[in-house]
């Protein structure tokens, strides 16, 4: 408790006043340390989970799904759920004893039907192969001429690894996050020594040849009129002195003319605002952020508009949930908004000036209503507690917050690169940190080009495995051909 002092010719009105203020100061102190210890007990036991509970089609039309569309979405499912592994059939005939009829003199059974099938999943471990290449040699019987066949497609000059190879070192290291310590253990497993020094140049290798590619998709990205932008830590040694220390990922998404979301990274030894206003430098359109100021460097060097994120806004009031249930106030109007979107969805609308017209019509309305609740519910908290947070976040950011209803292509939140982030949050975890700047940026290339494979439903190891064949003899000048938009549509 705060001692208050008073001196005993100070007036009544005086006392009072300075009480309030001391009440104010602790109320203060009190909200904050009550914050901090919910967000404590969330990081220990309570719930990661932040999912609203999005209405169903109906609720959000208004009217209850027909039997119809029920039928059909469940039998889309079960077509989802089939395996595409392939399969081999076991015969199990029945034994020779009990082939005979016991209760005639007849010959032996005829069979009734196919037969019952029951299906078993079993696994066999993949092998790595070695592919002896046998080149024929030719000479002329004057002994004058020899010619010899074209030898095995390489990737790496005098290298003895094949693209397929290199290809399952991207995925197994950029798309399933595994160490190169464990990939070296399933080798060992094998009987095949593969170490991990090697495993690692060939990673490296593999990132400078595909360089011109991810350069390329960055290039793409950065000129598209909405792009979406976030950055996360990933440890990187210090070169010289055996420590690590924080190096930061930035990814940058934006789709293109037909919707399909391409998705790049980068990495740089600081969280200075300085990359992402390198990278959109001279572009013009909407930047899709969080509350981060270093993305105002953007906007003094290009024409682009931040636009901020609603679902960061929710986390805020969800994080205030603990110590103020007034907070599921606005995480209700705030859902309310994504319901709007929900209806733009299912009427087939999105993107479209229909859409636009339904924000200005709908959301319009629920911004207002949002606003209000936050001036009237503003005296209530303290500036320091969790629910004041809350509100001086909202409306320090509200007219970024309000610029999706002048474009419909500009979405509620950010959530594109937040999920995007999700592998390198992965990748930290398993493989702890990088070599240095270097082993940073060739990490992130790979990211961009496996990353971008997923959003746009692409096999990452079909893509690669053609690509790092193709691209020695593929023309630079032409290299957009071989990004995985341009190579699915093949």
């Amino acid at each position: 408790m705060t001692r208050i002092e008073v001196e005993h010719d100070c007036p009544l009105r005086t006392i009072v006043e300075q009480q309030a203020a001391a009440l104010s100061i602790q109320a203060a102190s009190i909200a904050v340390l009550q914050r901090e210890l919910a967000q404590l007990k969330k990081a220990h036991i309570g719930p990661k989970s932040e999912r609203m509970k999005m209405p169903s089609v109906g609720d959000a039309l208004g009217e209850a799904p027909s039997k119809e569309s029920t039928d059909a979405l469940r039998k889309a499912r079960r077509e989802a759920k089939k395996s595409k592994a392939p399969t081999e059939r076991v015969e199990h005939k029945v034994p020779a004893a009990e082939r005979q009829c016991p209760k005639c003199t007849k010959g032996s059974m005829s069979a009734l039907g196919e037969g019952r099938s029951t299906f078993v999943y079993e696994y066999k471990p993949p092998q790595l192969v070695c592919v002896e290449h046998v080149q024929e040699v030719l000479r002329c019987t004057c002994g004058g001429h020899v010619v010899t066949a074209p030898g095995a497609p390489k990737v790496v000059e005098k290298g003895r690894y094949g693209a397929s190879f290199l290809a399952h070192l991207v995925v197994a290291k950029c798309v399933d996050s595994i160490p190169i310590y464990r990939l070296e253990k399933e080798w060992s497993r094998q009987g095949i020594p593969m170490s991990r020094s090697t495993m690692n140049e060939l990673l490296h290798r593999t990132a400078e040849l595909l360089s011109p590619l991810s350069k390329a998709l960055l290039e793409a990205i950065r000129h598209r009129p909405v792009v979406h932008a976030d950055e996360t830590r990933l440890r990187m040694q210090n070169d010289g002195t055996g420590k690590a220390k924080n190096g930061f990922v930035w990814t940058f998404g934006a789709a293109d003319a037909l919707g399909k979301m391409d998705v790049g990274y980068m990495f740089a030894a600081t969280r200075s605002g300085d990359t992402p206003r390198d990278f959109l430098e001279g572009t013009k359109g909407t930047l899709v952020v969080d509350g981060y100021s270093g993305y105002n460097k953007v906007l003094t060097v290009s024409s682009r508009e931040r636009a901020a994120c609603h679902a960061h806004l929710r986390r805020y009031f969800h994080e205030a949930l603990a110590t103020a249930p007034v907070a599921q106030q606005a995480i209700d109007i705030i859902l309310r908004l994504y319901r709007v979107e929900r209806d733009a969805k299912e009427q087939g609308i999105l993107g479209s000036q229909a859409h636009r017209a339904l924000r200005l019509d709908k959301s319009a309305k629920v911004r207002e209503e949002l606003r209000q609740w936050l001036e009237d519910e503003k005296p209530n908290h303290p500036p320091k507690s969790p629910v004041g947070i809350a509100i001086q976040y909202a409306q320090n950011q509200w007219a970024e917050l309000g610029r999706f209803q002048g474009d419909a292509a500009i979405p509620l939140d950010n959530n594109t690169a937040e999920r995007a982030l999700r592998r390198v949050a992965l990748g930290r975890k398993n493989f702890l940190f990088v070599g240095g700047a270097e082993a940073g940026k060739n990490l992130a290339g790979l990211y961009s080009l496996v990353a971008t494979c997923e959003a746009r439903g692409i096999n990452p190891f079909e893509y690669l495995s053609d690509v790092l064949n193709r691209l020695p003899d593929h023309p630079m000048s032409r290299v957009e051909e071989l990004l995985p938009g341009a190579w699915a549509t093949e």
